[in-house]
């Protein structure tokens, strides 16, 4: 059929200016946004985001509002049986390439918290509704508040085939969030600060207030979040941009306000698992799994040119480890040990955990990394955290940033770009109260020289132990070099018993070179008496 020409128009001069006018002015404001904050608009800037945590730096601290009882008290099993439907996803009849599913309040998640969407530069809030949840046998969705709001969310994006979107991140309690790579199950756990750490006055947990979720174009492979934090020491506003792949990226930008000074920050806090592993000769359970871990070792790149690897051990007391690190390269947790024999947990799958990289943005100034490990008599409870704290922290009422890169990755060989450990072992000496360690190097120009190769082991051992004996060698099975020595530590004394800040642990350190060529990282321990 053939459209008859619409007859009768006639547009004013007038008229035409007007409509023109109109449309630069349309044109401008939605290109006016510039770079800063990824296509969120003029409404919407990450610049309001950190004003109004400026704001509420000022204001009295107000805690969350709490959800009923009847729901902050129900059981886990109770819990897990709300599901979000997915047919209720967000952006789910759209064909974009990302969506969202809500978390109910409950059990751990005893408050909820505001979630909004940014589209065409504006917000809107997604509003609760009992329909987008089916209950299981819980018998309580009549007496659930029309206003309960969210615990969290989730981002859905596929990651693995283009026809199946996979969950990818969690934004889930407190500040805490998890990823995933394309191969990976979940692990380890990242958090947006951490406050007062294994300090004698509490641990103070950092909590996101509100979310805003900025809408995906259709060609987008990246999505932003926006969350405001609140304390009662501080504020922070923070924005990520999460991209999902092999390894999956997460470019986190923040400021924080100390509403008071006294506090001990962790920057780029992550918090992980560790039962047992091979550097332990004997298992703490009777259990068929050879190792129970979501990571088994902590490692610094330092400015010096250094690689650090610390492997991580469940303690039988709380161990609080500094390492200087003036504007680190990079630091994280890893699960290094990609052996499924090492694991043999076909549910858990222990060796699809991720490993974590934190690579900053910027130079962060003096300060350390510290890693802390507590006792734990079972694999639920997540007893590892590192972080780096600042030498000196931020003036109250002074903006701070903190920008950096998270990388939740697999195996990774460039990172240390020489050599690495790859095994530490442990056990009972030849001499009677010794201790002997067998740790094995792999990677960057190892395995390629032959055995008769003059190399030379910088072994440092506490001054208060000492070392029986020393050997190198290169494993003809693996191709590996091994590095076993043997040490004797003292009885405990009558000072250890009461001096407190008498150190209870004994430090050890290793790294492989040939002349005055660093072939390896460091390999750095902490012996428990």
């Amino acid at each position: 059929m053939v459209r008859e020409p619409i007859r009768g128009w006639r547009i004013e001069p007038g008229r035409v200016r007007l409509i023109l006018a109109l449309f630069l002015c349309l044109w401008f404001c939605s290109n006016a946004s510039g770079g800063e904050t990824p296509a969120a608009g003029p409404s919407f800037r990450f610049q309001n985001l950190v004003d109004r945590a400026s704001e509420l730096s000022r204001e009295p601290y107000r805690p969350p509002a709490g959800v009923p009882d009847f729901i902050a008290n129900i059981s886990y099993d109770a819990w897990r049986d709300i599901r979000f439907d997915p047919q209720q996803a967000l952006w789910k009849k759209e064909a974009l390439p990302f969506t969202v599913q809500f978390f109910h309040p409950g059990i751990y998640y005893a408050h909820a918290v505001k979630i909004h969407v940014i589209e065409g530069g504006r917000e809107s809030e997604v509003h609760f509704s009992t329909d987008l949840f089916t209950y299981g046998r819980n018998d309580f969705k009549d007496r659930i508040p029309a206003d309960l709001g969210f615990a969290g969310f989730r981002l859905h994006y596929p990651i693995k085939t283009k026809d199946y979107q996979d969950e990818v991140a969690v934004f889930l309690g407190a500040s805490y969030l998890r990823a995933v790579g394309r191969n990976h199950q979940y692990g380890i756990s990242a958090r947006g600060l951490a406050v007062d750490t294994a300090v004698n006055s509490g641990e103070e947990f950092p909590f996101f207030r509100e979310f805003w979720i900025l809408r995906p174009a259709r060609s987008d492979t990246h999505i932003t979040v926006f969350a405001l934090l609140d304390s009662p020491s501080l504020t922070g506003a923070y924005r990520y941009v999460i991209q999902p792949g092999e390894t999956t990226v997460l470019r986190v930008f923040s400021t924080l306000f100390l509403r008071h000074g006294g506090s001990k920050l962790g920057i780029a806090p992550l918090t992980s698992m560790f039962f047992y592993g091979e550097n332990v000769s004997r298992r703490p359970v009777d259990d068929f799994r050879p190792e129970i871990h979501d990571s088994d070792g902590l490692t610094i790149a330092f400015r010096s040119g250094e690689w650090l690897w610390r492997p991580l051990s469940n303690p039988k007391t709380l161990q609080v480890y500094s390492f200087e690190a003036p504007s680190p390269v990079g630091f994280g947790l890893l699960q290094r040990d990609r052996s499924f024999e090492h694991y043999q947990d076909l549910e858990s799958r222990y060796d699809a955990r991720p490993s974590v990289w934190i690579v900053p943005s910027s130079i962060w100034g003096e300060g350390h990394v510290e890693l802390i490990e507590i006792p734990t008599d079972n694999e639920f409870n997540d007893n590892i955290n590192a972080f780096w704290v600042p030498e000196k922290p931020p003036t109250p009422g002074k903006p701070a940033t903190y920008s950096y890169t998270m990388l939740w990755h697999g195996s990774e060989p460039s990172r240390p770009p020489g050599g690495r450990v790859v095994a530490t072992r442990t056990g009972s000496g030849k001499q009677a109260g010794s201790k002997k360690f067998v740790i094995d190097f792999a990677g960057g120009s190892l395995e390629a020289l032959p055995a008769d190769t003059p190399l030379m082991v910088a072994l440092t051992v506490d001054e208060r132990a000492k070392l029986i004996e020393q050997q190198l060698y290169k494993n003809r099975v693996t191709g590996e070099w091994r590095l076993v020595f043997e040490i004797k530590t003292p009885e405990p004394g009558s000072l250890d018993l009461v001096l407190p800040n008498r150190p209870r642990h004994y430090e050890l350190r290793a790294f492989l070179r040939r002349g005055d060529e660093i072939l390896t990282e460091t390999w750095s321990y902490a012996l428990e008496p």
